[in-house]
């Protein structure tokens, strides 16, 4: 096996209101809203993206925010924690920050000789904060809220829960080109690098737990990397040769993807590095327009009317 995927490209999750998200992810967090658009599939909602200052593949969580939206349940065939990297000695940092904003943070804990918290956002989905010495320094919002010596690193890994974790294990080995590099009891470690935050994902094997159900609070799919458009077509070939069932590829405006779910049922995509953020915006706007693909510009007023207003960080008015 020669190919290998280049590690974690962007986490989508369902979120309830918008509003709530942009306040938690970039006025708490630190991290970048790098765009506002809508769902492409479903554009009477917003898309909303986060990342470092420049939305690298590697940074990127995204939400669907569908405010009326049930509850999503956690469990088995779902990501069912994202985890962010931080500096060795931003752990305090970070207790203090979110318990003084109102946030019940576990932890610090330790898991393969890091040390993590674990909390929830305002839907409740769980998120880690991992101290790691494997950080790429250009992977941060340096204009952000956050000092520098304890900014967000972008992802450092996810948890898929499993029922059956072994046939997850074919495929991220087998087809993906991850490797195992470590393993405690029901959680086993893959990597696609030399364990460096960003090519990590964690397999926990969860027999006795319930399936998980996709909706607000609750993670939609992962992404994986390619490097371009050549390379995810080859990625397309070798995952229906495996026997896996895929979408053709899919035009996102700034990448493109192909989607099918591996065998414990959780979405995974392929997306490419490129085109990026700035095809529609300069890197100093991102995030302060409505952006649409050509081919919704002209519902942009139905769209505009339908989707609630939204207040963005401070110093950054949303300009439609």
């Amino acid at each position: 096996m020669s190919m290998k995927v280049l590690g974690i490209h962007h986490i989508t999750a369902i979120a309830g209101d918008p509003q709530s998200n942009i306040d938690f992810y970039s006025g708490l967090l630190g991290l970048r809203l790098i765009k506002v658009t809508v769902n492409f599939d479903d554009p009477g909602t917003y898309h909303l993206y986060y990342g470092d200052g420049a939305g690298h593949p590697g940074t990127i969580l995204t939400f669907f925010p569908w405010p009326h939206a049930p509850k999503g349940r956690h469990g088995v065939g779902q990501v069912t924690h994202t985890a962010f990297a931080i500096p060795l000695t931003a752990i305090d940092y970070w207790r203090d920050r979110l318990t003084l904003r109102g946030v019940s943070v576990q932890g610090p804990y330790q898991r393969f000789d890091d040390s993590f918290l674990l909390f929830r956002d305002p839907d409740g989905m769980m998120i880690e904060l991992v101290s790691t010495a494997e950080l790429d320094s250009a992977r941060v919002h340096k204009d952000g809220a956050i000092p520098l010596n304890y900014a967000i690193h972008g992802l450092h890994s996810a948890t898929l829960s499993e029922h059956n974790h072994q046939l997850t294990h074919t495929m991220l080995t087998e087809t993906l080109g991850f490797n195992l590099i470590n393993e405690h009891a029901d959680r086993f470690r893959y990597s696609v690098g030399h364990g460096e935050a960003g090519a990590l994902i964690d397999v926990l094997h969860a027999p006795d737990q319930r399936p998980g159900s996709v909706l607000v609070g609750a993670v939609h799919h992962i992404a994986w990397r390619a490097s371009n458009d050549q390379e995810q077509l080859e990625w397309l070939d070798r995952i229906r040769e495996d026997g896996y069932s895929s979408s053709p590829v899919m035009d996102r405006k700034y990448f493109h993807s192909i989607y099918f779910r591996e065998p414990g049922g959780i979405l995974f995509e392929i997306a490419t590095d490129p085109p990026g953020f700035s095809v529609d915006e300069t890197l100093d706007e991102l995030g302060s327009n409505l952006v649409l693909p050509p081919w919704l510009e002209s519902s942009r007023r139905q769209l505009q009317a339908a989707l609630p207003p939204l207040r963005l960080p401070a110093g950054i008015e949303l300009h439609s």
